[in-house]
């Protein structure tokens, strides 16, 4: 385990606990699909670090100049992983 994940880990929590609080709304937007929310995550310090952690960790030996992302959760957490990184963020929007 790299130093970086052990700092993750010791302060963060695993990926299991997470699962247990996005909360899952059924038949939303419409009826057969599932909307994961996820905003328990970020009302959480220690998941929403644990969250954004993980995910700069995965790009850190990556040379990252700026961090793409798609509107609304991409939003969120790219700007995050953009900070993580020493990157630059550009926000993308979905058509119309």
């Amino acid at each position: 385990m790299t130093e970086g994940k052990r700092q993750i880990a010791a302060r963060g929590k695993p990926a299991k606990d997470l699962k247990s609080i996005i909360r899952t709304v059924p038949d939303f937007p419409k009826e057969g699909i599932n909307f994961y929310d996820i905003t328990p995550i970020l009302k959480d310090g220690r998941a929403l670090a644990y969250v954004i952690d993980t995910m700069a960790d995965h790009f850190s030996n990556m040379n990252i100049d700026i961090v793409v992302s798609m509107e609304a959760r991409g939003f969120l957490f790219g700007t995050a992983i953009a900070y993580k990184l020493g990157a630059g963020f550009a926000p993308v929007r979905k058509t119309g």
